[in-house]
C-alpha cells in the first residue's frame, strides 16, 4: 500500500461514517467500460460538488492491495452482476493534482515532473523487476508491468485541471501536461492496454484547441451535459428528502438554499456538500461566501464584454439567460465573449444551464447571496445599493406605502434595462425581483402562481420563522395600478391564499410605457389588505 499506488480504503471508511449518500451506482458504470473501447471518462463538476467523495469510493473498491468488501455490502453496487467481478482487483494509481502544488512561487514545469516522479518512484518499490533506474516514460513502465503478468492498473485523477487553474498564464506548462495525459492515455482499446478504466474529474472539461478536445479519448460529462452521470453530480431530491427525514429538518428549506441544478432527467438538483455542512451545523447559512472562488466570481463579472453586465442582471432578476455554451476553451483565460464567462460561471457551479431552453440562471438563495456580495462597488454600485435598499422596500410595502414603492421599482427599473429594453415586460420583472430581492429571507417567491381564475405575477409565501404578511403581486402595462388591485379580486387569485386570510397583502404595480414628458418612466402602486 503506498500514497499513489493502492493507497487502500481509508479515506473511504471515514466517508462512510459520516453523513453519507450512497452514490456507488457509479462504480458500475465504470465497471461496464471495463475491457471495452475507451474505458476512460472525465467527469467534471463544481467544488463541494462530491468529486473527492467518489474519487476516494472508486480507490476503495478496485484496490487489490486490501479487502474492501464491508464498505460496499449494504451498498446499491452490491447488487450489480459486475460488483464480485471486479472488486479488489486491480493495481490503483490516484492523486490529487493539487497536492502536488506545494509553492505557489514554484513553476508548473517543476510541479509536472514532481508528479511523474512520485509515481515512477511507488512503481518502482513495487515492481523492482519491471522499473530500473533508467525508466522515464510511465506510459512504457506500465507496459513492461502489465506484459509481465501483473494487473492492469486502474488511474483515479482529482483536480487533474489543477495546472491549468493555478498556472492559467503557462500555455507550454498546459501542452506539456496535455502530452503527458495522451501518452499515458493512448492505445487503451487495443492489445497494448495497461489500463482498465480511467477517472479523472476536477472543475473544467477537458482542453479544447480549435473546436476538439485536447485528449480525445475520453467520454465526457460536465455541468452542461453530464448525460447518463447527472445522477451523481450532487444529491437528487429524493436523497435530501430522506436527508432531511433522518436529521428532522425542513425540506422546503433545505430546497429553497441548495436546490436548483436541473438536468434532463432530475430536475431538482442539490449542492452536496452545502446540504451536509447544514445537517451538521443544524441551520442553513451560505457555505460558499469563505471559499476562494468567491473572489474569482468577482473578478469574472466585472468583465466588460458586451452584455454582460445586463445578462447577470437579468439573472439577478430570476430570469434565464440564453447563452451559447459552444465556444468556450474549457479554460479560464480564453474568453472571447460574456458567453465564454457565464459557461465558465456553470463550470464553477455559480450558474446552472437549462439544456432545453440553452440558458443560464441562478440556481438558489446561497449562490444568489454570493453574486449579491460581488457586485459591491464598481460598475454595479446602483444595483448593489437597490439590493441593499431592498428591505426598506419591502417594509414600504408591508406599510401600504404605495408612493414609497413606485420611487424605488423606478430607480431599480431604470438599473436593470438599457434604452432598448426598458419597455419589455420582461425588463419590469427583472426590476421587481432585484427591488424585493431580500424577501428571499422572508419568503417563497414563486412567479405565475396557478389561482382562481388564471395565474397571479408574484406570491410571497412566508417562511416558517417569520411574522410577514403573504403578498400577492400583480403587474399592469399602460393601465394603472388599480385595474391589477381589480384583476386579483375578480379572478379571486387571493383564494390560492386563503390559509394567509387576514394576513395577506394585494399589491398592483402599472408601469404606463406610452407616457411622455414628466410622467416618463413612471410607475404606480396600489396596496390593500385582504
Amino acid at each position: 500500500m503506498g500514497k499513489y499506488l493502492n493507497p487502500g480504503y481509508g479515506r473511504f471508511k471515514t466517508i462512510r461514517n459520516g453523513i453519507y449518500v450512497d452514490k456507488s451506482g457509479l462504480i458500475g458504470f465504470l465497471n461496464d467500460l471495463i475491457d471495452k473501447p475507451k474505458p476512460l471518462v472525465c467527469f467534471s463538476r463544481p467544488r463541494r460538488f462530491g468529486k473527492s467523495f467518489a474519487a476516494s469510493m472508486l480507490c476503495a473498491y478496485y484496490d487489490r492491495s486490501c479487502d474492501s468488501r464491508f464498505l460496499f455490502e449494504d451498498l446499491k453496487v452490491s447488487g450489480s452482476d459486475s460488483f464480485e467481478k471486479y472488486l479488489n482487483k486491480y493495481n490503483v494509481i490516484s492523486f490529487d493534482v493539487t497536492g502536488f502544488i506545494t509553492d505557489s512561487e514554484e513553476s508548473g514545469t517543476k510541479v509536472l515532473k514532481r508528479l511523474q516522479s512520485a509515481l515512477m518512484k511507488e512503481l518502482k518499490e513495487a515492481f523492482p523487476d519491471c522499473v530500473d533506474n533508467e525508466s522515464h516514460n510511465l506510459s512504457d513502465v506500465l507496459f513492461d508491468i502489465v506484459s509481465k503478468g501483473n494487473e492492469k492498473f486502474v488511474f483515479v485523477i482529482d483536480e487533474w485541471d489543477a495546472l491549468f487553474r493555478e498556472y492559467k498564464d503557462d500555455h507550454k506548462l498546459q501542452k506539456d501536461y496535455i502530452l503527458f495525459l495522451r501518452t499515458l492515455f493512448k492505445n487503451q482499446d487495443t492489445t497494448e492496454a495497461t489500463i482498465a478504466a480511467a477517472y479523472i474529474t476536477g472543475i473544467l472539461p477537458i482542453k479544447k484547441y480549435g473546436s476538439e478536445s485536447a485528449v480525445s479519448d475520453f467520454q465526457e460529462y460536465t455541468m452542461t451535459d453530464p448525460g447518463i452521470l447527472e445522477e451523481y453530480v450532487g444529491f437528487t431530491e429524493n436523497e435530501v428528502q430522506m436527508l432531511c427525514s433522518r436529521y428532522n429538518v425542513d425540506f422546503n428549506e433545505m430546497s429553497a438554499w441548495y436546490d436548483g441544478y436541473s438536468f434532463c432527467s432530475n430536475h431538482h438538483v442539490y449542492n452536496p456538500n452545502s446540504v451536509m455542512n447544514a445537517l451538521q451545523a443544524g441551520k442553513m447559512k451560505n457555505f460558499w461566501i469563505k471559499s476562494e472562488s468567491f473572489e474569482n466570481l468577482k473578478d469574472y463579472i466585472s468583465r466588460d464584454y458586451d452584455g454582460l453586465k445586463h445578462t447577470i442582471l437579468l439573472m439577478l432578476g430570476g430570469q434565464h439567460a440564453e447563452i451559447d455554451i459552444n465556444t468556450f476553451k474549457n479554460d479560464i483565460t480564453s474568453f472571447e465573449s460574456k458567453d465564454d464567462v457565464l459557461t465558465l460561471l456553470i463550470h464553477l457551479g455559480y450558474l446552472a444551464y437549462d439544456e432545453n431552453k440553452k440558458a443560464a440562471y441562478i440556481p438558489n438563495r446561497e449562490v444568489s447571496e454570493v453574486f449579491q456580495a460581488s457586485v459591491k462597488g464598481g460598475k454595479w454600485s446602483r444595483v448593489d445599493q437597490a439590493i441593499r435598499q431592498a428591505e426598506t422596500l419591502l417594509n414600504a410595502t408591508i406599510h401600504l406605502d404605495g408612493d414609497a414603492v413606485s420611487h424605488s421599482l423606478e430607480l431599480i427599473h431604470e438599473e436593470c434595462s438599457s434604452a432598448l429594453t426598458y419597455n419589455d415586460e420582461n425588463s419590469l420583472a427583472c426590476a421587481i425581483y432585484i427591488a424585493y430581492y431580500t424577501v428571499r429571507n422572508y419568503y417563497m417567491l414563486i412567479r405565475e402562481l396557478p389561482a382562481g381564475k388564471g395565474f397571479a405575477d408574484y406570491a410571497f409565501l412566508p417562511r416558517k420563522d417569520t411574522d410577514k404578511p403573504a403578498m400577492i403581486i400583480e403587474l399592469k402595462y399602460d393601465k394603472d395600478a388599480d385595474t391589477a388591485i381589480r384583476q386579483i379580486h375578480e379572478n379571486r387569485y387571493d383564494g390560492a391564499l386563503k390559509d394567509y386570510s387576514g394576513n395577506l397583502l394585494l399589491v398592483g404595480i402599472n408601469y404606463d410605457r406610452n407616457a411622455k414628458g414628466s410622467s416618463a418612466k413612471k410607475h404606480s402602486c396600489v396596496i390593500e389588505r385582504a
